[in-house]
């Protein structure tokens, strides 16, 4: 058994227009949804609101997101809801299982990427943890709510597409008109990356170029490596964070 995340919360989507109605408002495909999806939900002018993962379990959706995001979820989704026969009920009898190795019987691949593992929602709880999951972020960069996601995010800034947390070809979601002329008529021109770190440097430290010119924001540390914001202009050569030198290799 892997270890219990208790900051997540499970809300229970149900009622036969479940499919159609998350179809509208997240930002992958669910149509037909027979595995683990990772999805956001945006606001109309596609800024981030929360990410989650979407799980068919008989005849409901399971949606496993952040346990301090979940009350503005179940709220957006019950504005949306109008007349679809959709129930949206918070779960508290599962709790949500990660771990790495061989998965038990019933646990879902992450999605975003295979060093994650997988996840298991089960009524047993899990152990203690015992893996760095801040290093397999920041290694692989994969961000996370409260650290590297929040309400300025843009999703492709953040690296859904490489994800696997976005579709183009599903058709309308809320914020998808932004998210695709992001995606087809501009070039990304900030985002987060990994970066080498030679020094000390805490998460939240502003990232400089050797000329003083603002370049980022470290989000995540781990050892001598980091997750930052970046300007890709700025970007080039070596940079300070607090006493470390940040390089960043595209």
């Amino acid at each position: 058994m892997g270890e219990m995340q208790a900051n997540r919360k499970l809300l229970r989507i149900g009622g036969e227009d479940r499919e159609a109605f998350l179809q509208g408002v997240v930002s992958n495909n669910v149509t037909g949804l027979s595995q683990m999806v990772y999805a956001a939900l945006l606001t109309p002018q596609g800024k981030y609101i929360a990410d989650f993962f979407l799980v068919p379990e008989g005849e409901s959706i399971l949606l496993d997101v952040a346990a301090d995001l979940a009350p503005a979820v179940a709220q957006r989704l019950a504005l949306y809801k109008l007349r679809a026969k959709v129930t949206i009920e918070e779960d508290d009898r599962l709790h949500v299982i990660r771990g790495l190795g061989a998965p038990p019987a019933g646990a879902h691949a992450d999605p975003r990427h295979p060093a994650l593992g997988w996840r298991l929602y089960t009524d047993a709880p899990g152990d203690a943890p015992e893996i760095d999951w801040d290093a397999i972020r920041v290694a692989h960069c994969i961000p996370e709510t409260g650290a590297e996601l929040g309400p300025d995010t843009f999703i492709l800034e953040a690296g859904f597409e490489r994800l696997h947390g976005v579709d183009f070809r599903k058709g309308c979601y809320v914020g998808q008109e932004v998210t695709a002329r992001m995606k087809h008529k501009t070039e990304l021109r900030k985002g987060f990356v990994t970066v080498d770190l030679d020094g000390t440097a805490e998460a939240g430290t502003a990232i400089t170029t050797e000329d003083g010119k603002e370049a980022g924001q470290l989000t995540t540390v781990a050892g001598d490596k980091a997750i930052a914001y970046l300007r890709f202009d700025r970007a080039k050569g070596p940079m300070r964070a607090g006493d470390a030198t940040v390089t960043w290799t595209p």
